[in-house]
């Protein structure tokens, strides 16, 4: 436990540094808290995602994903069992996260530096909101600003600093 806690107190000191000077704690408090909560999400879907598919779930090890997540093969291989999936999920664990919002695709979109990783998280963070499953998510982003300047003074500039902060909060 407490190994994890002083990792985490690394991560966290980290990318403080990185936003040093442009954000004051309670702004840096609402980021780390939203990607804490996609993590915990993300962690949560996957594993249950697994346990729902069984022997159908590709094996991360072996995929030859490009850094997609499992599950994104799996859509792609399944695209007539991915509403039936979808309800079930729903029944289980009471949400549902698109492919491309798990924190996997995320943490790709980061290290690989692309310049969808604002986007997708903007649309990440609005589809768990407003569609994962019913209101029980509302707001629960509300808190996060990706469009602020803190971050950037323009799209690529935000887009660039959370490639710099988003693996090392996301990281497991």
């Amino acid at each position: 436990m407490g190994n994890n806690h002083q990792q985490l107190g690394k991560i966290l000191w980290k990318i403080a540094d990185d936003l040093r000077g442009s954000m004051n704690a309670d702004d840096f408090r609402d980021y780390m808290l939203a990607f804490l909560f996609l993590r915990y999400l993300s962690d949560n879907y996957e594993r249950a995602a697994q346990k729902e598919l069984i022997e159908e779930y590709p094996n991360p090890e072996s995929v030859g994903n490009g850094g997609r997540s499992p599950l994104s093969v799996w859509y792609e291989k399944n695209p007539d069992l991915v509403h039936d999936f979808e309800e079930q999920m729903r029944c289980k664990i009471h949400y549902v996260i698109k492919p491309e919002y798990l924190l996997t695709n995320i943490i790709h979109l980061a290290r690989t530096q692309s310049q969808e990783l604002l986007k997708t998280l903007e649309d990440g963070f609005k589809h768990i909101e407003n569609e994962s499953f019913e209101s029980a998510f509302a707001g629960l982003f509300s808190e996060i600003n990706l469009s602020s300047e803190k971050l950037g003074k323009n799209h690529s500039q935000r887009n660039n600093q959370l490639c710099k902060i988003v693996p090392g909060s996301l990281k497991a």
